[in-house]
């Protein structure tokens, strides 16, 4: 039976964030694993491990036991959440348009020419897949 996807409707404050990017990093690893791994500035051990017992609470994080030991692993992609911030930062200040996002970097100096090539020939790409989509389904 396959399993349903998990919806996700739980955002992660900061400091859930900054722990969880470790976890993604990781891919799986244990409360000192993690801690090492948590950028600068590294909350306290203690509150490094108050964090991974929220997202696990929240369904961000699992863990297997190994001889009394937690090796903690994602449950969300990186992707699934970035997708789903995007998402709601689109929603909430770009009126629902990814085309008024995408204008914004574009119109502003936050784009160089060489970002400006790549992002051209990516929506070059997607076209040329999406037509040919259109032409295997006639």
């Amino acid at each position: 039976m396959a399993r349903k996807k998990k919806e996700l409707t739980t955002t992660l404050t900061k400091a859930e964030e900054q722990v969880m990017q470790a976890v993604w990093r990781l891919g799986k690893g244990f409360a000192g694993d993690i801690a090492a791994a948590v950028e600068e500035p590294k909350p306290a051990y203690r509150t490094m491990l108050t964090e991974i017992r929220i997202l696990e609470q929240k369904g961000f994080v699992g863990h297997k036991e190994f001889n009394g030991n937690n090796q903690y692993y994602p449950l969300v992609s990186k992707e699934a959440y970035s997708g789903k911030m995007l998402g709601s930062l689109v929603q909430n200040y770009f009126d629902a348009s990814y085309a008024s996002l995408v204008s914004y970097f574009v119109n502003g100096d936050a784009v160089g020419e060489e970002e400006l090539a790549t992002l051209s020939r990516i929506i070059e790409e997607k076209r040329r897949s999406q037509e040919k989509g259109k032409e295997d389904k006639q």
